[in-house]
């Protein structure tokens, strides 16, 4: 047998193990399968594992850990300005005591909102929301929840008016998507809003989603966000069934991100972006 003829047939063997292989095949898989694509990484309340939650810090370590999106808690001060902070009240994450309506911006901004979590973080601000919005935009997704709407009247209208100055009223690439618990608040922010996804929070109560109320939400959501806890792959497969996508909240555990991933969710939602960020043999 010749030297040519050897080297073609060693030629062709070794193309056949490549395009035929277990990886080559899991990858072509994986770009034909809508639902195989890259899990989105979501930093709930920023990197809030690593550093204090809603703060420029947590938000900074979020964005160094390569997630796909921060979420931030917008509420409105006393004399009216947006804010992320995630209680109703500042007692939690704050040096201070009372509900976050009774402060004004200037009052707010005094508490240290960092040394709870570390001495580290001392002196850390709760942030406004347009900072966040002028520090983050183009750099990292943001998912905007509006939390307890039902407590700040026009809160709606003026996280509105925020992204329309910046003309980040019409993302063409998704970076922009404002979720809430009160579905009616999510509703009227679409109509503010309606080249911006929306999202609905769910708890554990929507365990039995009907069918009919999923119909409702895809009218003018694009994502069902429900607790971790109720995913599964029924629920799943109904939420893709009405064109919504589902990023499930909040993970703590390696356990509970590897669950989601063999669920194959659209993304989650976790304080730590590293047990989100894929493994071998995860779709």
């Amino acid at each position: 047998m010749s030297s040519k003829l050897i080297f073609t047939l060693l030629v062709a063997l070794i193309f056949l193990s490549v395009f035929t292989s277990p990886a080559f095949a899991s990858n072509a898989e994986t770009k034909g399968n809508p639902h195989h694509k890259k899990v989105v990484n979501v930093a709930h309340r920023g990197a809030s594992g690593h550093a204090p939650e809603n703060t420029i810090a947590a938000f900074d370590k979020a964005f160094q850990m390569k997630s796909d999106f921060i979420e931030i808690d917008v509420q409105m001060t006393a004399d009216g300005k947006l804010i992320a902070i995630h209680d109703t009240t500042v007692n939690r994450t704050t040096d201070g005591t009372g509900s976050v309506s009774d402060y004004t911006l200037e009052e707010i901004q005094q508490l240290d909102a960092g040394s709870w979590f570390g001495e580290e973080f001392a002196g850390e601000q709760i942030p406004t929301f347009e900072e966040i919005l002028d520090k983050y935009r183009g750099k990292i997704g943001i998912l905007i929840e509006l939390k307890s709407p039902e407590l700040y009247p026009g809160m709606e209208q003026k996280v509105a008016e925020a992204l329309k100055e910046r003309n980040m009223d019409k993302p063409r690439n998704g970076k922009i998507i404002v979720q809430s618990f009160n579905h009616e608040s999510v509703q009227l922010s679409k109509e503010l809003l309606p080249r911006i996804p929306h999202g609905v929070l769910a708890g554990m109560s929507w365990a039995d989603v009907t069918g009919e109320e999923l119909e409702e939400f895809a009218t003018y959501a694009d994502y069902f966000n429900p607790n971790m806890n109720i995913a599964n792959e029924d629920l799943i497969d109904r939420v893709h069934g009405k064109d919504m996508k589902m990023w499930p909240y909040t993970v703590r555990t390696q356990e509970q991100a590897d669950r989601l991933l063999d669920l194959k969710v659209d993304g989650i939602i976790t304080d730590f972006p590293e047990y989100v960020h894929r493994h071998p043999g995860k779709n």
